[in-house]
């Protein structure tokens, strides 16, 4: 028996960070401090596209990605900046969402819903 499951795990990941709509998301695009963040798998972004000028960083390979001290580290994730992360239906996101915060990363939020939402509202993909 697990102690805590994913559902669980993502209500409570949900519970410790900031959520935005899909709509809330688009208005922020055009913002020069604010950084996408899409933690879906290689595949999943060649299948389904990704919001124009996200930055990648597959959720398996998050810490490694945001840490400036590993050898991996992703300079597009800037913690500076407002980082609205995305998956394909929110799940995934909050948890990053989390583990950046975790991490001490201070202005992050994510998208409910994720990528399919955001399709959903009719908003572009490249």
């Amino acid at each position: 028996m697990l102690k805590k499951g994913f559902k669980q795990m993502v209500a409570d990941a949900n519970a410790a960070v900031t959520t935005i709509s899909p709509g809330d998301a688009k208005a922020l695009t055009a913002q020069p401090d604010v950084i996408f963040l899409d933690v879906r798998e290689p595949g999943e972004l060649q299948e389904n596209g990704k919001i124009e000028g996200a930055v990648h960083a597959p959720r398996g390979l998050l810490e490694f990605h945001a840490d400036p001290d590993s050898p991996y580290h992703n300079k597009g994730i800037d913690g500076a900046k407002r980082i609205v992360i995305y998956c394909a239906t929110g799940g995934r996101s909050a948890l990053a969402a989390k583990t950046l915060v975790d991490m001490g990363f201070e202005n992050v939020c994510h998208v409910a819903g994720g990528l399919n939402a955001w399709k959903e509202g009719g908003n572009p993909v490249s």
